[in-house]
C-alpha cells in the first residue's frame, strides 16, 4: 500500500507529504544533476469505527490501517514536449501501488510556476501525457521482443507467445489512442499477465487540486461516487494552510479546528480516499489485548484475511465469526451479538465486507 506523489515542480506536492504525514522535509528545494530525493511516511488510515471499537473493548493497543506515502522529487517534465522517464525515477515509480498526483491552482508570486501562468488543466494533462509516453515505450519494446521470439522460434510456448502478443497489441491500441490503460477492461488472465511490468497508466490516480487559503472550489471536476472502481479520482485541498495544522502540537490543533468548526483535517478525508483508490477495505479484530484494523483487497474471501493476519492462519483456516461493525456496536458487545444471531460462523468462501469484525479458527 505504497502511494508515490508527483507533480510539477512548484506543485507543493512536498508540502501536500508534510500535511499528510506531519512531516517537516524541506520544500521548494530543486534537485540538481539529474538527481532525486525520495521522502517516505507510513499514515494511519483516519477511521472513527476503530476509535469506536476501541472505546468498546478498552484494549491495551488500538491500531489502525496504514497508507505509504513517497514524496518523489525531481520530476522536471517539459509540459510542451513528452520525453521518457530514466533510470532509478522511473524504478522508483513502478514500484507504487497508486500515484497521488499534486497539481498546482494556488496563486503567490513569491513561488513562481515554471511555466509562468498557473494553468491547472495544463499541468494535469501534461503529467498524464509523460507517464503514458512511458507506457507507450514499454509495451512497444515488449512486443518487439515477443515478436522476435516468436519469428525465430524462441518462444518456449507459441501459444501463449501469441497471447501475449495479442495483449500488448490492444495495450499499444490504446496508448496510441491518447489513454490510460487503467480505463481498459481486462480479463484476470490480461491481469496478471501485466503483473511485474510496471505500467504506470494502470496505477490508480488521485489527483489533488493544490488550493490557495482564499481558493474554495476545484477549478476542474471534483470526485465522483464511480471514479475509485475506475481507479481514478480528484479532490482538491488547501495543501500550506493543511500542513501548517498537521505541524501543530496535536492540543493546539484541537484547539484551532474547535475554533473554526473545522470537524477534521481536510488530509484526513484525502488518506481515505488513497486508501479507497487502491481498492482496499478494513475489517476488524478485537479484544482485551488490540483492536486493530487490517487491510485486504476488496473481493478477499474469508482465508485471504485470515493470511493478513499470519499466513498460519490461512494455511490452517477452518471457519470465521463474523459480525458486522454495525451490529456489534448496535448491541454493546459481543455476547450481545451472539445472543441476537448477529454473530455467525463463515466458510472458506465467505467474502470479507468492508466493517466485518473477525475471529478466526484454525488448526496448527
Amino acid at each position: 500500500m505504497r502511494l508515490g506523489i508527483i507533480g510539477l515542480p512548484q506543485s507543493g506536492k512536498t508540502t501536500v507529504f508534510n500535511a499528510l504525514t506531519r512531516g517537516h522535509a524541506p520544500t521548494g528545494t530543486m534537485i540538481g544533476g539529474g538527481r532525486f530525493e525520495v521522502h517516505t511516511a507510513v499514515v494511519p488510515v483516519p477511521d472513527p469505527r476503530v476509535d469506536a471499537l476501541s472505546a468498546l473493548f478498552h484494549p491495551r493497543k488500538t491500531i489502525y490501517a496504514q497508507v505509504t506515502y513517497s514524496d518523489i522529487a525531481g520530476i522536471e517534465s517539459n509540459p510542451t514536449t513528452r520525453g521518457e522517464l530514466k533510470g532509478s525515477l522511473l524504478a522508483e515509480l513502478r514500484q507504487m501501488d497508486g500515484l497521488l498526483h499534486v497539481v498546482r491552482v494556488f496563486e503567490d508570486s513569491t513561488v513562481p510556476h515554471p511555466l509562468g501562468l498557473i494553468d491547472p488543466a495544463r499541468d494535469a494533462a501534461a503529467m498524464d501525457g509523460e507517464l503514458l509516453i512511458n507506457d507507450l515505450i514499454t509495451v512497444e519494446r515488449k512486443l518487439e521482443r515477443l515478436q522476435d521470439d516468436l519469428r525465430k522460434g524462441a518462444a518456449k510456448d507459441k501459444a501463449q507467445a501469441q497471447k501475449d502478443i495479442e495483449l500488448f497489441e490492444k495495450l499499444h491500441a490504446h496508448l496510441q489512442a491518447d489513454k490510460p490503460l487503467r480505463e481498459m477492461n481486462l480479463s484476470p488472465d490480461e491481469e496478471r499477465g501485466l503483473s511485474g511490468h510496471g505500467l504506470l497508466t494502470r496505477k490508480p490516480m488521485l489527483i489533488l487540486w493544490n488550493l490557495g487559503e482564499s481558493q474554495k472550489e476545484t477549478p476542474l471536476r471534483e470526485s465522483n461516487p464511480d471514479s475509485a472502481r475506475r481507479g481514478y479520482g480528484t479532490a482538491g485541498i488547501q495543501g500550506k494552510l493543511e500542513m501548517e495544522i498537521a505541524q501543530m502540537p496535536e492540543e493546539e490543533m484541537r484547539t484551532f479546528l474547535s475554533e473554526y468548526g473545522i470537524a477534521e483535517p481536510g488530509l484526513n478525508r484525502v488518506i481515505r480516499l488513497s486508501y479507497d483508490l487502491l481498492g482496499l477495505l478494513s475489517f476488524f479484530t478485537v479484544g482485551e489485548d488490540e483492536v486493530r484494523a487490517w487491510t485486504v483487497r476488496r473481493g478477499a474471501l474469508a482465508p485471504e484475511a485470515a493470511g493478513a493476519i499470519h499466513t498460519d492462519m490461512q494455511k490452517g483456516f477452518i471457519r470465521a465469526e463474523v459480525v458486522h461493525y454495525d451490529d456489534l456496536t448496535a448491541l454493546g458487545g459481543l455476547a450481545e451479538a451472539r445472543t441476537k444471531g448477529k454473530l455467525r460462523l463463515e466458510g472458506k468462501e465467505y467474502p470479507v465486507r468492508d466493517g466485518d469484525v473477525l475471529n478466526i479458527r484454525f488448526a496448527n
